[in-house]
């Protein structure tokens, strides 16, 4: 794809990027897709899927105590449990505020892998990784953060993780749907890293959903059932049901006003050529 180009003209030491069909097909693919880049927030995409094979393996239900009183592994999963960013400090009773939450993330870790009885990195690699092929992926668990955003991974890899969230093969088609399509704790408010408030901050069962937001790290063509993550290490992952692609880009140089800009331009880009 032409327009994956762009990212050859980004202010970054390297990037890669692709572009996978609803089928699974790799549309398109610029720079290395063999480079292991760090991949921050977009960690939490790989958590979730872990978590909700887990849920249908039967190692506990969303609906579980997990984290703060009150709060439940789906309340961890939506950042509605009331932790802090980054400390397990509570800031908000369960269900009444999106506050997005790194340590929620290592909660719903530490619950996994006390229910399991396995370490959460080799229940992810083991329940997902393994499973996609996704060879060169792992979560560093010396990582401050390594369930919210202690993941590695390249554009090949992540490309067939890309494909497994539009036609997934690991868990039911409902199950995928709910966590992607359906608002958790419709109406609560909240920030979007990098964006600033935002009401409603509509969320799934840990992928970020669209909707009407505005301004977005997605570009202005994506449609308002996009949803995926981005993270502070430069990198994105959207899937958009309605366009029928996934696009990821992955970078090594911390989020900011450049990627602010360009990488809208990117997802339009890439929108408008697939059509």
């Amino acid at each position: 794809m032409e327009s994956l180009r762009k990212i050859e003209d980004w202010p970054v030491p390297n990037a890669a990027a692709a572009v996978v069909r609803a089928d699974g097909t790799v549309l398109g693919t610029a720079g290395p897709q063999q480079h292991l880049f760090p991949l921050a927030s977009v960690t939490k995409l790989l958590t979730s899927y872990a978590v909700l094979v887990a849920v249908e393996e039967g190692v506990f239900e969303l609906d579980d105590p997990a984290g703060p009183d009150g709060s439940t592994v789906r309340h961890l999963l939506a950042h509605t449990s009331g932790l802090a960013f980054d400390e397990h400090r509570v800031m908000a009773p369960p269900g009444e505020r999106r506050l997005y939450s790194n340590a929620g993330f290592d909660v719903l870790a530490d619950t996994l892998a006390k229910a399991a009885g396995i370490a959460f990195h080799d229940y992810a690699a083991e329940a997902v990784f393994a499973p996609l092929g996704m060879r060169d992926t792992l979560i560093n668990t010396a990582h401050r953060a390594p369930a919210g955003a202690g993941g590695l991974s390249t554009a090949a890899d992540l490309a067939l993780f890309a494909a497994e969230l539009q036609a997934p093969r690991l868990l039911d088609p409902s199950t995928v749907t709910a966590a992607t399509r359906e608002v958790a704790f419709p109406g609560l408010s909240g920030v979007l890293p990098g964006f600033g408030h935002r009401r409603p901050n509509d969320w799934g069962l840990g992928f970020e959903l669209r909707s009407e937001k505005t301004p977005h790290w997605t570009g202005t063509a994506n449609s308002p059932a996009t949803f995926g993550h981005f993270g502070q290490s430069g990198t994105f992952l959207w899937v958009d049901p309605t366009a029928g692609l996934a696009c990821l880009a992955l970078t090594d140089r911390d989020f900011g006003p450049w990627a602010a800009e360009v990488w809208p331009q990117l997802s339009d880009a890439v929108l408008t050529e697939a059509a």
